[in-house]
């Protein structure tokens, strides 16, 4: 049931990507679309690392440096799109993404092996939310 999810959400990720490109590229100059696509490409890339999350909590038992190894990944894809936009919405995603990385990740140090990932699930939504038109 898990994979079924990840696979919907991998493809609604995809068509958003496509459609962003074809609506961008008709609508607006090549500094916007360059800025869209990847604000886009890392929101993709950041649902990736929200995926990758989700297996790493499941399997948490066999190797627990999954779990850090798919924040710091979901962090690096925070700095790299925010580094690149002045989009207030975005800026608002992704601090929002931000702190529910930094929640899980303390709720890990504490020790909870099986951390509540909706917040971060749902940020990551909003996120690709605002980086498509």
């Amino acid at each position: 049931m898990a994979a079924s999810r990840r696979r919907r959400t991998t493809t609604t990720i995809a068509a958003a990507v496509a459609a962003v490109a074809l609506t961008i590229g008709l609508t607006t100059g090549c500094d916007a679309v360059s800025k869209a696509l990847d604000c886009v490409q890392t929101a993709d890339a950041i649902a990736d690392s929200v995926t990758d999350l989700q297996q790493a909590v499941e399997n948490a038992s066999n190797d627990p440096t999954q779990l850090e190894e798919s924040l710091n990944s979901i962090d690096k894809n925070l700095d790299q799109i925010g580094d690149k936009t002045d989009n207030a919405d975005v800026n608002k995603a992704v601090d929002n993404l931000g702190d529910a990385v930094t929640n899980v990740r303390s709720a890990v140090e504490k020790g909870d092996a099986t951390p509540d990932l909706s917040p971060i699930t749902d940020a990551a939504g909003e996120l690709t939310k605002v980086c498509t038109p």
